[in-house]
């Protein structure tokens, strides 16, 4: 009796467990077909542009099924695999410990468009007049030429066609590129990916060429940005694919959404359509707001704008050493609580006492409901910067920055207390010979100008040794103040006494009325769709630290002399154009 009893209850645990999982999947799927019924009976889906309360009713249960893969993809693109393992989703120095590969993400969810009745495919919905926007709504942008390239009128045109904006790097060998296209399987589509259908002009069932060089033009402004990486730039100065890119940061469809691991702050994982990814920072202040003068500079806000900003005032400075980076507004229930497989992040969405949708994600500073990220009522503003390629493919080496801060609030770091820091900085690898403590004052300059105390480590391409540019990764902490200029930046540039003659010829160009930096800066940033970026009295700002700049390599000169101070490497580029 007691073994029928046993046998039983375990019959009756296994129909639970059975009944348990039924219903499970039953709740999974509900919405799914609904979905799917919604869109044979013609109906519109969720335009997530209606008011918070209604998102966050039927739609919050919606929003536990993810929309499956589109049949069969984009015609037109190679597998996906083959795309993504060329992207690397770091962007500050802890990422270089371990390789990431974006396969350790959940996969991507991809909903199909559908257009609403009497509507165009991919053209935008219609508005909505419960649609509230964050800060502001300028409707529908005309559309203006990529920075640089207008005509008539364009300060910025008129720069980039001066001399100091026309030196010519050395000629390329094999060494000198991150990849090789014409040898390197990767960049054969139709052997990397083994699809056929991949898209190419021409009589049908053309082949590629005989070297593996599929035609540029029909890889995604991504890859050719990767493609375009060289020993002594991140991308040429007149590259199309880099504007075009920037247009892809603020228009591709998002797919997928992810929370990137380690940091501070919160930072979100961008994938679009076309397999392209980007690091997403939320905005977190106003325009006009400064970091108080109480904060620490490690305990200050990283600002979505401060990172745009950088990337074009890199540019302006012919530095060319920042990804680039454009703005967005983004639907925080469309595009990324819809879209997003990582329950971690899922699971903090809220909806606020104001009747806006929040979420404050994981990380190891302000992640709670405290400091949520609140839209308006389901917008929100941000950064987004391309992706350099993955660690996989392109190592990086990640070196501590000899003027680091002590990242304490009492302690000083040894450059702080000893005047003759720079001496011993000199005699250690791989500051005692080649041009990296030259790099240093460059990205000296560039920290200063930004305001950004906050450049403890570098990186650079393993493959070009210690010959190579640093990249300007993270940007965050810049542009925090307007009314201080923080000249402990300027450190390095007064121990070391050390400048490029084309860094500081830019400079005394840029320090001229007809050139004034932050008319230029303007110019380029009103391109942008979260216009304007930078608050007018941080662009007043940009000018008053370019002459303390000045002042700084004057005083350097009138102790060491010109030619101890000023390194001339517009000698070697000369050299290098009439080579070629």
């Amino acid at each position: 009796m007691k073994m029928i009893l046993v046998r039983r209850f375990r019959v009756l645990i296994l129909v639970v467990f059975l009944l348990a999982c039924a219903l499970h999947i039953a709740v999974d799927l509900l919405p799914k077909l609904d979905r799917r019924a919604a869109r044979s009976s013609g109906e519109p889906g969720c335009s997530c542009a209606q008011p918070a309360a209604e998102a966050a009713g039927p739609g919050w249960a919606q929003a536990r099924s993810r929309p499956g893969e589109s049949a069969g993809g984009d015609a037109g693109w190679p597998n996906k695999h083959t795309l993504r393992i060329l992207q690397d989703f770091s962007s500050d120095p802890a990422s270089n410990l371990t390789s990431h590969s974006l396969e350790k993400l959940p996969p991507a969810a991809e909903p199909v468009d559908h257009a609403p009745p009497g509507q165009e495919p991919g053209s935008p919905p219609p508005r909505d007049p419960a649609h509230r926007p964050l800060l502001r709504d300028p409707g529908p942008r005309p559309r203006v030429p990529p920075p640089g390239t207008s005509g008539d009128g364009s300060l910025l045109a008129k720069l980039f066609e001066h001399p100091l904006y026309q030196g010519a790097v050395p000629p390329l060998t094999e060494d000198d590129v991150l990849f090789n296209v014409n040898s390197d399987i990767r960049f054969n589509p139709k052997a990397a990916a083994e699809n056929p259908d991949w898209p190419h002009e021409g009589a049908e069932g053309a082949e590629f060429l005989p070297t593996g060089e599929a035609a540029m033009d029909l890889y995604p402004n991504w890859l050719k940005f990767h493609i375009g990486i060289n020993r002594y730039e991140l991308y040429s100065r007149h590259n199309p694919a880099i504007d075009a890119l920037l247009q892809d940061l603020g228009s591709q469809k998002i797919t997928s959404v992810a929370m990137k691991s380690g940091g501070t702050q919160l930072k979100l994982i961008m994938t679009f359509q076309n397999y392209g990814q980007a690091l997403f920072k939320p905005m977190k202040q106003t325009r006009e707001q400064e970091t108080p003068p109480d904060f620490f500079y490690f305990s200050d806000y990283e600002r979505h704008n401060a990172e745009i900003a950088a990337f074009h005032l890199d540019r302006i400075l012919d530095f060319r050493r920042v990804p680039p980076v454009a703005g967005r507004m983004i639907n925080m229930t469309k595009e990324i609580r819809d879209v997003t497989r990582d329950k971690k992040l899922w699971r903090t969405f809220f909806v606020s006492p104001a009747n806006n949708i929040c979420f404050y994600g994981e990380c190891s500073y302000y992640c709670s409901t405290e400091h949520a990220l609140c839209g308006r009522p389901d917008q929100i503003e941000g950064s987004l910067a391309a992706f350099l390629p993955d660690l996989s493919l392109a190592k990086r080496k990640t070196w501590r920055n000899p003027w680091r801060r002590s990242y304490h609030k009492r302690k000083k770091a040894e450059w702080e207390v000893d005047p003759d820091y720079c001496e011993e900085v000199k005699q250690t690898p791989p500051y005692d010979s080649g041009h990296r403590i030259l790099d240093i004052m460059d990205m000296t300059v560039f920290d200063f100008l930004m305001g950004n105390m906050d450049r403890h480590h570098y990186e650079t391409f393993e493959k070009f040794g210690n010959e190579t540019f640093i990249i300007h990764l993270d940007n965050g902490r810049g542009f925090g103040k307007y009314s201080h200029d923080e000249l402990s930046i300027l450190a390095p540039l007064h121990q070391c006494c050390r400048i490029r003659r084309s860094t500081y010829l830019r400079l005394q160009l840029l320090a001229k009325e007809e050139y004034k930096l932050s008319l230029l800066m303007a110019e380029s940033l009103q391109h942008d769709k979260v216009a304007p970026v930078l608050y007018q009295l941080h662009l007043e700002a940009l000018d008053r630290r370019l002459r303390i700049v000045l002042q700084a390599v004057r005083d350097c000169v009138e102790k060491d002399g010109l030619s101890s101070v000023v390194e001339d490497d517009l000698a070697t580029e000369h050299r290098a154009s009439t080579e070629r």
